[in-house]
This record gives C-alpha cells, sequence and structure tokens, in this order.
C-alpha cells in the first residue's frame, strides 16, 4: 500500500512539474529553432517509419530499443552543428555521445544487433506483454507497435534532446548551472555504467555455472542481482538513465531560457521519460516476482532509488 502511495504520489509530482514547464515556459521558437526542430522531425518520422514496418515484417519488436541509444547523438549533434558548436551545446553533445556509446555497447553484448539488422535479440519484455490477454488479436499488439513502441517511444527520444534546442541561439556564458549540469550528467552516467557492468556479470556468471551444472552459491542463488549498487537500490541503472536527462535539463536553465528562471517547456521530455520508468519498473518487478521467490522480500528491504537500505539474504 506504501508503495503504491508513493508511486501515485510521484506521478502527481511529476505530472504538476509537466504542466508548470508547459505553462510557464515559452513555446514561442526562433527562425533556426524551427528550422532545427524540422530537421529533426524528419529523422523521427523515418525512424517511426522504419520502426513499425521492420519490427512487423520481422517480428522483432526491439527495432527502437535498438535505436534508443542511437538517435540521441543524431539529434543533439544536428542542434549544435546548426548552433555553430557553441560551447555549452558541444559539451551535452558529447556527454550524450559518452552516455550512447555505452548504452550501444551494452546491448550489443546482449546479442542485439546483428548483420541482419532486422533480426537480434529482442526485450523479453516484449514477449511478456504480447501474452497478455488484451493482445490476444493481432489488430490490438499491431495499433500497440504503432503507437507506443514505434511513435511514442520516437517522439519520447526526440524529447529527452529537446533542452538543447532551447539552448541553441543563447548568448549566456557558460556559467554555474552548465558546470552542474556536466558534473551531475557525468556522475549518472558512471553510476548507471557501474550498475550494468555489475548486472552483467552476476548474469553471466550466474549462466555459466548453470551451464556447469553446479549448484548456485551465494548471492547466484538468489537469481535475480544484489551485488554492487544493487545490495542498495533496486534499479540504480533506471537512476542513472533518469539522472542524465534531468541534469542536461540543466543547460536550459544555463542558457537563461527558463521562465521564471527554471520552466521550460522541454522539460516535457526528460519529465515524460521518468513517467515511462516508473511503469517499466513496475513491470520488471512484476515479473521478477513470479519468477524468483525471494524477490518480494528484496522489495520490502531495499529502496527502488534511495541507496538507505542493504539487502539482508538471511533476513525474511
Amino acid at each position: 500500500m506504501k508503495k503504491t502511495v508513493g508511486t501515485v504520489v510521484s506521478a502527481v509530482v511529476v505530472a504538476a512539474l509537466l504542466v508548470l514547464s508547459v505553462i510557464f515556459g515559452s513555446i514561442a521558437l526562433s527562425e533556426l529553432q524551427r528550422k532545427t526542430l524540422k530537421i529533426l522531425l524528419i529523422v523521427c518520422v523515418a525512424s517511426v517509419a522504419y520502426c513499425f514496418i521492420v519490427g512487423e515484417l520481422a517480428q522483432n519488436f526491439s527495432q527502437m530499443d535498438k535505436l534508443w541509444s542511437i538517435l540521441p547523438i543524431a539529434y543533439v549533434w544536428i542542434v549544435a552543428a546548426l548552433s555553430g558548436m557553441k560551447l555549452r551545446l558541444v559539451v551535452y553533445a558529447l556527454i550524450v555521445t559518452a552516455w550512447g556509446i555505452r548504452l550501444t555497447v551494452n546491448f550489443a553484448r546482449k546479442g542485439a544487433y546483428r548483420l541482419k539488422f532486422w533480426t537480434g535479440e529482442e526485450d523479453y519484455r516484449w514477449s511478456i506483454v504480447r501474452s497478455r490477454p488484451i493482445f490476444r488479436h493481432k489488430l490490438a499488439w499491431t495499433l500497440f507497435d504503432l503507437f507506443f513502441i514505434s511513435l511514442y517511444q520516437n517522439l519520447l527520444v526526440l524529447g529527452i534532446t529537446l533542452p538543447s534546442l532551447a539552448a541553441m541561439e543563447s548568448t549566456a556564458a557558460f556559467g554555474a548551472w552548465d558546470i552542474a549540469a556536466t558534473v551531475l550528467a557525468v556522475l549518472f552516467l558512471v553510476l548507471e555504467t557501474v550498475a550494468d557492468e555489475y548486472q552483467w556479470r552476476f548474469h553471466q556468471t550466474k549462466k555459466k555455472l548453470l551451464s556447469e551444472g553446479k549448484a548456485l552459491p551465494k548471492p547466484y542463488d538468489l537469481g535475480f542481482n544484489t551485488t554492487g549498487p544493487w545490495s542498495r537500490m533496486r534499479h540504480p541503472n533506471y537512476l542513472g538513465e533518469q539522472g542524465i536527462w534531468l541534469s542536461l535539463y540543466l543547460f536550459a536553465i544555463g542558457a537563461g531560457a527558463a521562465g521564471c528562471g527554471v520552466f521550460h517547456w522541454t522539460a516535457a521530455g526528460p519529465l515524460l521519460l521518468v513517467l515511462l520508468f516508473m511503469g517499466s519498473s513496475k513491470l520488471g518487478e512484476s515479473i521478477s516476482s513470479k519468477k524468483y521467490p525471494r524477490y518480494r522480500d528484496y522489495i520490502a528491504q531495499v529502496y527502488k532509488y534511495l541507496p538507505i537500505r542493504k539487502f539482508d539474504p538471511d533476513k525474511q
């Protein structure tokens, strides 16, 4: 019950911030910003068409998953180039590039990319979602693929990069807000990198032990990872991902583009990402609770994002 209330309160807060950002953040665009946004939308529409058509033909619905880490790099460098390679936007683009390379490598080692680009490992969650009664009829899944997987996720990926658009014509000097954005984004990037590395090593070791027919020692006997940052947070990787994009929004504030000092409509992208991860974490925990007997103990002991308590496998 407490966790449900916490989720609802968090969602309300995020939604309120989203509304305030739209209300107090000017939506007026300069000629250069309109030209840039038009180019970004063309790339986005092309990606939507690609993800939907290829996903339906190949029956592999991770086409957008494979582009998730690549498209933002293209978007922010387009903005940086059209801005005249201003320092603020070059730093922004370099951080996004480092983020994208890391995420692409992490997804690649899971088998997502193949020479036959339409193949590769599909995110296991799509098959679980697809098996739900609501998608019993193929048309229902096709519509979900079109409007959520292909369209909404592409728009969201574009949206999280748009604070760069807000900053592209700023004449404000690179200052405290920009330094804070850089430092925070790098710290969250490090957290996400470390978390994914612990996750990868844990499951590779578990898989190796199982293939050799050996009994799983602690902590592998739990089935799910509780090593490294996962011993204190249920989703350190999600915290890192959301933190990076929320931190990058600070560049829009540093550029002086935000109304009332903090609000700009481009905050909608990072805030919508936070809402997406609320649903994604709930789905992931539902799957893990059914798969691993001790996962509910883990939920009871460890916060989703706050590293306050450490998991004790001997406590039930």
